[in-house]
């Protein structure tokens, strides 16, 4: 174990710095088990890509990105045993090397397991990764280690933990045999897309929507599973594509100092890279998953129970597509689809719900982004649950409102840590409680 004394810890989009005083490197469960046991506070980090502030600002850090080994396969149930700092990428390339599928990946690969699992990380057409979990092995205060496996009561409370019940060490996945999707991909007006959710679920294993702020369209993207060896024609769009990102930086530059610059951004982006139809097959993995960041982002993301979407939607594109307000937002927001699950903290808890992202490209002036606030006063209009990862601003009061079991999941945390040693100043206020 290396440790790091006394610098300043920095965010992915350097937004965000704390002062620490030792900083662990760890690469095997002792070590995990012999800082938390001495540390007075203590939080730890994978990549950094979180938007919320969660990983640092305490004395003690551990930095978990090389304790991600793979330490067993079970071929008979499919199942994975991996340490908690393994990244995505790796983690989904050991399970298609075996012939499996996580069946709902997120969009990016970079992140860290246990970062992604403790936040509710999620794709599309399924539920949360954490749900596919079938036991988590966790570091308590003190230092010992608690096995929690499916059928246990308490596995629902630490699917979605926020890292205040204990430390994630490692995690068993139940994966499902590989499969291939054939996508079609394609620009419509929302008063296509929007009617057809819910065929469009029942008809499509797999559905997101890129919506396009200020141009009455979403981009389309559905696919259903085939035989790997059934013949398609591909049609992957204009070589040009691939520049969107660097179009993006150029177009939204000063959309900070001039918002409504962002109105025309968007018109020309979706008539660039949006406009164009495409039909590929692949892998969950392969079709679906952007497989590096080119640049740093700031996001809020947004829960809604399914039936409250549509009237959700319209409220908020009224609301976004009046000048009166400085909400001119960089495409494109993403829609996305979870199933209801049992999991406390989980945005989909007891429903079906639809997602909606929100991004910035100008990450230093995310603080002054307004579409940030109108997006969180629409969605909490409508109980709309935020991403624990993301920007928001609702705490104990509200969050006691969105979640049913968010007093009994803050009874249990102050029962597991009651000197409040896995939590920072962010989730102290979260909590309503004093760190």
């Amino acid at each position: 174990m290396i440790k790091e004394k006394e610098s300043v810890w920095t965010s992915w989009n350097e937004n965000i710095k704390h002062p620490f005083k030792e900083l662990f490197f760890v690469k095997t469960e002792e070590d995990l088990q012999k800082v938390i046991r001495e540390a007075e506070k203590v939080r730890f980090f994978g990549n950094k890509q979180s938007s919320a502030d969660i990983c640092a600002g305490v004395a003690s850090l551990i930095d978990i990105r090389e304790y991600d080994q793979i330490l067993s396969y079970n071929d008979n149930n499919r199942e994975i045993t991996v340490q908690a700092g393994i990244k995505l990428q790796d983690l989904i390339e050991a399970v298609e090397a075996k012939g499996w599928c996580i069946p709902c990946l997120p969009d990016i690969n970079t992140i860290t397991l246990g970062g992604a699992l403790a936040t509710g990380t999620h794709g599309t057409s399924g539920k949360i990764m954490a749900d596919y979990v079938v036991e988590f092995r966790v570091i308590n205060t003190d230092g010992t280690i608690t096995v929690i496996s499916e059928g246990d009561e308490l596995i629902d409370t630490y699917r979605v933990s926020l890292g205040v019940l204990g430390v994630i060490s490692t995690v068993k996945i139940r994966c499902v045999e590989n499969y291939t999707l054939h996508l079609h991909e394609g620009p419509e007006k929302d008063n296509v897309w929007l009617p057809r959710i819910k065929s469009d679920l029942k008809k499509y294993e797999f559905l997101r929507i890129l919506w396009l702020p200020h141009t009455d369209t979403g981009y389309v993207i559905r696919g259903k599973k085939i035989d790997p060896e059934t013949p398609i024609q591909e049609n992957l769009g204009p070589a040009y594509l691939k520049h969107r990102r660097t179009a993006s930086k150029i177009l939204y530059k000063y959309s900070h100092k001039f918002p409504w610059i962002t109105y025309i951004a968007n018109n020309i982006l979706y008539k660039a890279f949006f406009s164009s139809k495409k039909e590929h097959k692949g892998s969950l993995y392969q079709a679906t998953v952007t497989k590096s960041r080119g640049s740093t982002i700031e996001l809020a993301e947004w829960t809604i129970a399914l039936d409250k979407f549509p009237q959700a939607f319209e409220e908020l594109k009224k609301v976004i597509n009046s000048w009166k307000n400085d909400s001119f937002i960089h495409i494109p927001m993403d829609v996305r689809f979870l199933s209801a699950d049992k999991s406390w903290l989980s945005y989909a808890y007891k429903q079906d719900t639809v997602t909606l992202g929100c991004v910035t490209r100008n990450a230093p002036t995310a603080d002054t982004y307004e579409a940030f606030h109108t997006i969180e006063e629409v969605f909490l209009k409508y109980g709309g649950r935020p991403h624990w990862a993301k920007r928001f601003k609702a705490k104990d009061e509200e969050l006691n409102k969105l979640y049913p079991k968010w007093n009994e999941f803050k009874e249990l945390r102050k029962k597991l840590d009651p000197t409040n040693k896995f939590l920072n100043g962010y989730l102290g206020k979260l909590f309503n409680e004093e760190v």
